[in-house]
């Protein structure tokens, strides 16, 4: 019997979020055509860590540790911290699978981070990404070639016919805000305040964070599995995301699909697929006042409304199914595996003048601010805190996030 190619995956985390879906759609479709796949982990899980996923289970899900001491055929990164991770696995090929420009992530200040996760776009490995934007990026920034695939849909399950937690009203559209609290560039306690202010009397929510309940929001729906959201989206009019980075971010698209349409700030990706005015809202410049404004028309102008939700039918009618990306994606696995051998002592060089370079310019930067220094001893002391703790800490701070907004948007 031939043995069976061996295809590694390295991970943050398999908790619930919209990278690690997209990750676990593409390992998903190898495994069932015949590969070895394995997820190394860098952050600590139980079994029952990625249950959100109905392929969660099937997946091979081992600490990092342990899949270093084996051997594969290609090991991929998937986001940053794993990227400068690479050259301790053995693999004679590696790929970098990049779903965001990750430096975007943190704050300006911290120049330091933002170029050490840059500096893993400079990896002499082979390259794929999820959107037109981070390929033209990494090809001008970098002078890195990547392939495309865009992100698929399941359209098993995000349909506009099926169960609905609770059947829409004809009269009073419902507001669904979604996504992680207590991440500044998410802005979801930002969508949440505008909502209020722009008049919506129905609002859900619908979060990875553990947040049971939240002022003003008639239901919370929180760490749901996704054969679950479905339901949430057939029950909602109009989402409002306003997260300004993104790779190319999958809610709208699962609301077009069940039936709903979109509000969204211009972050990057938005135009893979969403047309304003035709099948969304588009709120250029992070203008929060034309974010109340134009969701008032949404909530007001019934036939308005209709009409970007007809607009978000024909645009999911159209867009590719996980098989169709998967595919593609397995495509680029096949190139890999026959691209020339990674040169793994480049690989180890530049990493480790990335961390140096880090190192030392970021005692300079912690030199300069003691808050700083606290800030990083307090998230230090947090982790090694009880699970529980840790989510009735986040319970308070996205209580806080809520009711006491910064003064800026992020």
């Amino acid at each position: 019997m031939t043995e069976k190619t061996r295809v590694c995956f390295l991970v943050g985390s398999i908790a619930i979020s919209g990278g690690t879906y997209v990750i676990f759609q593409h390992a998903s479709h190898l495994q069932n055509s015949g590969y070895d796949v394995t997820l190394a982990v860098q952050e600590p899980f139980t079994e029952t860590t990625a249950a959100w996923h109905d392929q969660g289970k099937s997946l091979r899900c081992i600490p990092f540790d342990q899949a270093r001491a084996e051997a594969f055929d290609l090991v991929i990164a998937t986001w940053w911290k794993t990227a400068l991770e690479l050259a301790s696995f053995n693999a004679p090929r590696y790929g970098y699978f990049v779903q965001s420009i990750e430096s975007r992530f943190y704050p300006e200040h911290e120049r330091p981070l933002r170029a050490l996760v840059d500096a893993t776009y400079r990896l002499p490995v082979s390259y794929i990404t999820e959107a037109a934007w981070i390929l033209q990026h990494l090809k001008h920034s970098f002078g890195q070639e990547a392939s495309l695939v865009r992100n698929g849909i399941r359209k098993d399950i995000y349909t506009g016919t099926g169960p609905a937690a609770t059947p829409r009203s004809a009269g009073n559209p419902r507001v669904l805000i979604e996504g992680h609290f207590n991440i500044a560039f998410k802005n979801t306690a930002l969508a949440l305040r505008l909502a209020k202010r722009a008049g919506a009397k129905d609002i859900w929510v619908m979060t990875g964070s553990p947040v049971k309940s939240l002022p003003g929001v008639s239901r919370v729906f929180s760490r749901i599995p996704i054969h679950k959201t479905p339901e949430i989206y057939r029950s909602c009019d109009i989402l409002v995301k306003l997260s300004t980075v993104e790779g190319m971010f999958g809610p709208p698209l699962e609301i077009f699909h069940c039936g709903g349409t979109a509000l969204v700030f211009d972050v990057t990706g938005y135009d893979e697929y969403i047309e304003d005015g035709m099948n969304a809202t588009v709120v250029r410049d992070r203008d929060i006042e034309q974010v109340v404004a134009a969701l008032r028309r949404m909530l007001s102008d019934r036939q308005h409304l209709e009409t970007l939700k007809q607009g978000a039918q024909a645009t999911a009618a159209t867009w590719p199914d996980w098989k169709h990306s998967s595919e593609m994606f397995a495509q680029w696995v096949e190139n890999a595996l026959v691209a020339p051998r990674a040169n793994r002592e480049s690989v180890v060089t530049l990493t480790k003048e990335a961390w140096s370079q880090y190192a030392t310019h970021e005692q300079q930067r912690l030199k300069q601010g003691r808050s700083t220094v606290w800030r990083y001893k307090l998230k230090a002391i947090t982790r090694r805190m009880p699970t529980w703790v840790q989510d009735r800490l986040v319970q308070l701070l996205t209580l806080k996030e809520v009711v006491f907004p910064p003064r800026k948007a992020s």
